[in-house]
């Protein structure tokens, strides 16, 4: 008797691992839409280089959809799509997501049961959107007249604060969670919130980089963000006692071309060939233009002959008022006419103005300016 009982336990248990192996092979979705009869709901993979649809269900009159997936190797993020509204979310060891959700305010006022992360990651795409918001209202007032450059710089760092405030609540507490991952790359219009090129944000990057890179160490998503936290320290190394030369490759450049005075397209890589550049991303009407300019004009006078130039990129929305100013500059002086829609600007991730990058004579951006009164320093530094 006593062996058939342990016979029995043993079968049990065995019986109770394989149920948890096939569990934990798949995850599941489900919920209820109101309100949402005919519309389809869609679950999608978030990657690294796209989005992917996995599945689809249309609705009936009940609302009801269930998704089964195979479960990541490692955590990874989703979102439930009805239209053009997102519920974003993560499975890390989690099973079973069940959300209750209206069609029409589907992204932001449903309800969540099975995971926290997922939870944190709504209370992160809220801050998103109310940012989103708050600095889309501002460039209509600043396009139309309305506020002066300096009134919108403060007010769209004051909407960026209020995100990266709740934000930094789980990057700093919980940096190998999903929703501090999530929070880090969250956007507007192609900007990151976070700047990779910032003092204070490269320790954020830093933080959820080194707990990712402990825990999942195989993930791709990982490596990806370990190697935006070495460029980020690569940039700012001149302020760090790190040497990153043998785990890091060079940083390309990352190639603009915009038109300058007379309507001709001027490549900052044709200007950048085999000297050090002052890359400026700029504003003329603004309040600090003209200091700026008589440093750079010193700067330009004092340092060209040994092989340093300019490209100076302006964001004004008065083309007239840029060509008088720029039409006595001796260096290459360009607009983009997408003026703070600037896809340039996005590339280098700028987000106040002046913004001011140095590249080596190899094309390497080697250096952030913080502080344009530091900028002669560092220019003969780098020569």
């Amino acid at each position: 008797m006593k062996h058939k009982t342990y016979r029995f336990l043993i079968a049990a248990c065995a019986l109770g691992m394989w149920i948890s192996c096939k569990q934990s092979a798949n995850f599941e979705v489900n919920g209820i839409i109101a309100g949402a009869d005919g519309q389809t709901v869609y679950l999608e993979n978030v990657g690294l280089s796209g989005t992917v649809t996995l599945d689809s269900v249309k609705l009936n009159a009940s609302g009801k959809f269930s998704f089964r997936q195979p479960r990541p190797d490692y955590p990874d993020f989703y979102h439930l799509r009805l239209n053009n509204q997102l519920i974003n979310f993560a499975i890390d060891s989690t099973e079973v997501l069940s959300f209750l959700a209206d069609a029409g305010t589907f992204a932001t006022s449903y309800t969540v049961e099975g995971s926290a992360n997922v939870l944190a990651i709504k209370e992160i795409t809220l801050a998103q959107l109310d940012a989103n918001q708050a600095i889309k209202r501002l460039r209509k007032e600043y396009e139309s007249g309305m506020i002066s450059d300096s009134l919108y710089q403060s007010q769209v760092q004051e909407a960026i604060g209020s995100y990266k405030e709740i934000a930094l609540k789980y990057i700093y507490t919980q940096p190998m969670s999903t929703t501090s991952y999530f929070a880090l790359f969250q956007q507007i219009d192609g900007l990151l919130f976070f700047d990779l090129y910032d003092k204070t944000d490269s320790r954020a990057y830093g933080a959820v980089a080194t707990s990712y890179n402990h825990f999942y160490p195989e993930s791709l998503r990982a490596r990806h963000l370990y190697n935006l936290a070495l460029q980020s320290l690569k940039v700012l190394r001149s302020e760090r006692t790190i040497d990153l030369d043998k785990i890091a490759k060079e940083i390309s450049l990352l190639d603009i071309e915009l038109p300058d005075f007379h309507g001709e397209k001027i490549k900052l890589s044709d200007v950048a060939r085999d000297k050090v550049v002052i890359l400026n991303f700029t504003v003329y009407q603004s309040e600090w233009s003209a200091e700026l300019n008589t440093m750079l004009s010193r700067i330009y006078a004092g340092y060209h002959a040994q092989g340093m130039d300019i490209y100076q990129i302006s964001l004004d929305n008065d083309m007239h008022l840029w060509k008088n100013i720029v039409s006595s500059l001796p260096w290459t002086c360009v607009r983009d006419p997408q003026s703070v829609y600037s896809q340039a600007a996005a590339l280098y991730n700028v987000k106040r103005l002046p913004a001011i990058f140095i590249l080596n004579r190899e094309g390497n951006l080697v250096k952030r300016i913080e502080d344009f009164h530091t900028l002669e320093k560092e220019v003969q530094d780098v020569l």
